[in-house]
């Protein structure tokens, strides 16, 4: 039934047709989002069909999850349907994000049975900025590298490029392995021994020696170790002499050993295998190639008369 004849609806028939609510109604058209075509007699509000066709739009856009701030912006043609739906896939995409790490954050909590400061920091975190995490890498890379000309160019582009970021989807095993590497490049213990060896590497270099060279010595050492290794040789074992001669030549072999010792260890091993877990792979850490090589540097440097 329609008001007086004019084919106007109230906003109760307005209800009864769209299947919505008066007070629904009532406030779309309190904030402007349906304004009232005419007024009764009574004072009350009445709408058109063009308005049962807005009305649609604005249940449509709202179940959609629009504010109704971009609701009247579509409605006044101040932006496309488009545009809206765009901008507000891109909200959604952001907070489909968070929801994924709150997730993982409280799983790892129960998981490992955090206490309420773990919970707290693992949270804060987790929630950095991509950019946030780059900037931790860009300056931990810098504090390494700084003054230091002679390094290897190609590790200083891998550890400047290196992965510091959090999966789309991260498991608990990745946010466990994002909070460990955040702490861990912020330890100045660890920035100190990562610089000593940055200082190793610029020293054993010229600027004429080839980018990559140290990345070769790594190759040549997992093979050669990893040859011992399968012949059951002992770092100690005389044969062992012709293994080291292969790999380094008349290089010093104290000098090597302090090398080795400073680029070499168990926190550089746990760095590189949270970066692995990061990116969803494995990565090989040679501990076992380079602990053989150290030992038989070791053996030697202490009986510098053999």
């Amino acid at each position: 039934m329609t008001e007086d004849g004019t084919g106007l609806l109230t906003i109760g028939e307005l209800a009864r047709v769209t299947g919505l609510t008066v007070r629904t109604i009532r406030y779309w058209s309190d904030e402007g989002a349906l304004p009232p075509v005419a007024r009764s007699t009574g004072g009350y509000r009445l709408y058109d069909a063009a308005s049962v066709a807005r009305l649609e739009l604005i249940r449509t856009l709202r179940e959609l999850g629009l504010g109704l701030a971009d609701v009247r912006r579509v409605l006044a043609g101040e932006r496309t349907v488009a545009e809206v739906a765009a901008a507000h896939v891109a909200a959604l995409d952001a907070r489909i994000r968070s929801l994924k790490v709150t997730r993982a954050v409280l799983s790892t909590v129960a998981r490992r049975g955090s206490s309420a400061e773990e919970m707290t920091l693992m949270n804060k975190l987790a929630r950095l900025s991509a950019a946030e995490r780059r900037r931790i890498m860009e300056e931990f890379v810098e504090e390494m590298f700084h003054g230091l000309d002679t390094a290897d160019p190609e590790i200083r582009e891998r550890m400047r490029h290196t992965a510091m970021d959090l999966p789309e989807d991260p498991t608990p095993e990745q946010v466990d392995a994002w909070v460990e590497l955040a702490e861990l490049v912020r330890d100045p213990e660890f920035r100190t021994q990562m610089r000593r060896a940055a200082e190793f590497n610029a020293a054993d270099r010229g600027h004429e020696t080839p980018a990559g060279a140290s990345m070769w010595f790594v190759k040549r050492l997992v093979q050669l170790a990893g040859q011992a290794l399968e012949r059951g040789l002992a770092p100690e074992a005389p044969e062992a002499d012709e293994v080291l001669d292969d790999l380094l030549g008349n290089a010093d072999h104290a000098a090597v050993l302090a090398r080795l010792e400073a680029s070499h260890n168990t926190r550089l091993a746990r760095y590189r295998e949270l970066l692995a877990t990061l990116k969803g792979t494995s990565a090989p850490t040679y501990e076992t190639e380079f602990a053989w090589v150290i030992a038989a540097l070791r053996a030697r440097v202490s009986k510098p008369n053999t």
